[in-house]
């Protein structure tokens, strides 16, 4: 029996990684989470609803060995020096056309930077914002995407498919190319 290739890799499983993870499985993708804690992993398998296919991890190389190629990973830690941290133990187990995502708040000028370190090592980076909260995450965010159009291409059915809907619209849509989803989650910050 073949082991399960998942879609979707979730590094963090706080509040808000476990419940976009669990809204990703709710709407038919087979998901991965890691977190350190086991603790966490834990509790995100079991608030998991009948019938999904999820699985939480804490060893961050058996995830990225589950996860289908190219692979598509979030990251929703603390911006600032988690998320550099992160990354740089990422960088050796990822493969070409991998696709690293950090979906908190970080400053659009780091994301920048990150792009362009990634990019040199062959790899796709996108800034990603997400509003509504813990219950926006479960059960439908607002999710503003920037970053390189390829890599979107490949993350948009999971994004439209999670998103909150307006007039059955998805509250999703490509910003536009290098840190314009992280710059688009400020501006939102700054008016709410």
């Amino acid at each position: 029996m073949s082991e399960i290739k998942y879609d979707f890799g979730m590094i963090g499983l706080g509040v808000m990684g476990s419940n976009l993870l669990l809204n990703m499985a709710d709407h038919g993708f087979a998901v991965i989470g890691y977190d350190k804690n086991p603790d966490k992993t834990k509790l995100f398998e079991s608030s998991a609803s009948k019938g999904t296919i999820v699985k939480g991890v804490n060893n961050l190389q058996e995830m990225i060995s589950l996860l289908k190629v190219p692979r598509k990973i979030m990251m929703l830690v603390p911006a600032g020096i988690p998320v550099d941290s992160v990354i740089n133990d990422l960088i050796p187990v990822l493969g070409e056309g991998d696709i690293v995502i950090d979906g908190g708040n970080s400053h659009y000028t780091d994301t920048l930077k990150r792009i362009q370190i990634l990019q040199d090592k062959g790899f796709h980076f996108m800034g990603i914002g997400i509003s509504g909260g813990e219950e926006g995450a479960r059960k439908g965010p607002s999710i503003m995407p920037g970053g390189d159009k390829e890599a979107y291409k490949l993350v948009e059915p999971i994004l439209k498919a999670v998103a909150a809907k307006v007039n059955d619209e998805p509250c999703v849509g490509y910003l536009g190319k290098d840190a314009a989803g992280h710059y688009v989650k400020m501006v939102h910050n700054g008016i709410e």
